[in-house]
């Protein structure tokens, strides 16, 4: 569809999905501002925990904790942008604050979902060939393998962005959404907007790709697991991979639900619980996830918060 008739550029874009009601603002504010302190508190801990404990200075911990580190940026590009919202009247975002939004955002994701594919490859390694494990997976690879997550994740992103920069955006300026995102955007552009189905497309296949490989490494791993003779060694194995399991199928559930829809369309109050799920609620689950369900990570977490004791007491 073309809109060549509009003449007008637009420099800023609208939000509509938030409530229209001022009482309601306030209503989503308050939980919002919690869910996001904890977030940024809960994964500092994990990132801090991690690195105070010298029993935790291993390739799974180590990508844990820069997992958290890269969360706490996830949530940061959409999250504070939602809290001035709920308090403005105005509810707009300017044209370049929106493409910073969705390149940060959508970067610190792919990096975020690379290093879970990554964290999958090592449990493999380390259950299916254990004997090897330290020599596969060196520090340096490590480092290597974490820093490639982040570069790629950002790389990638950028000639998507560079490109939905040079569309023209002339007509209607209303985001039907909470925060910038790639499919309501491009329909405000006064182009032929079938690259939206190309762009669904692209992103569809580095979800799928990635999801498979992390897939057939835990079946494989599930499958080692079960042929280990003793319950206690059963037990052990599935605990190291519990935790990450789970942020895997909260990451990719909500990714899978938000972009995994092509030409599929939900009602709009049920596009922001999504929306929200996606960039909101599966963060705000990680760092619980990863502190409770791993006893080495709550030792290392309840050492952290004695030390923080002891150094208030010694202060006072």
């Amino acid at each position: 569809m073309v809109r060549s008739n509009q003449t007008s550029m637009v420099t800023e874009f609208f939000f509509s999905g938030f409530p229209k009601f001022e009482d309601g603002n306030l209503l989503f504010f308050i939980p919002l501002l919690i869910i996001y302190i904890f977030i940024i508190m809960g994964n500092l801990i994990v990132c801090f925990a991690v690195r105070m404990d010298t029993h935790l200075h291993n390739p799974m911990y180590n990508f844990i904790s820069i997992f958290s580190f890269l969360e706490i940026w996830y949530t940061t590009a959409t999250i504070p942008e939602m809290l001035s919202n709920l308090v403005s009247k105005k509810k707009t975002i300017s044209v370049t604050g929106c493409l910073l939004q969705m390149y940060f955002f959508h970067s610190l994701g792919n990096s975020e979902g690379i290093l879970l594919t990554t964290m999958a490859i090592d449990r493999y390694v380390a259950i299916c060939n254990p004997l090897h494990y330290p020599t596969i997976m060196t520090p340096r690879l490590c480092t290597q393998l974490s820093i490639g997550a982040c570069i790629f994740g950002f790389l990638v992103l950028l000639p998507e962005i560079a490109w939905i920069s040079t569309l023209p955006f002339c007509g209607p300026n209303q985001i039907h959404q909470i925060f910038c995102d790639f499919e309501p955007v491009l329909r405000l552009a006064c182009t032929d907007t079938s690259m939206i189905l190309i762009e669904d497309v692209i992103h569809a296949i580095a979800i799928i790709f990635s999801v498979l490989i992390i897939a057939l490494s835990y079946i494989r791993i599930i499958t080692v697991i079960l042929r280990i003779p003793s319950a206690e060694g059963r037990q052990k194995a599935f605990s190291t991979c519990a935790s990450h399991l789970g942020v895997f199928l909260m990451f990719y559930g909500s990714v899978s639900l938000m972009y995994l829809r092509f030409s599929a369309t939900f009602p709009p109050i049920l596009d922001k619980i999504i929306a929200l799920m996606f960039a909101v609620l599966a963060p705000c689950f990680n760092p619980i996830i990863y502190s409770l369900r791993n006893k080495d990570m709550k030792i290392a977490i309840k050492k952290l918060l004695c030390l923080q004791k002891i150094f208030y007491a010694s202060e006072s």
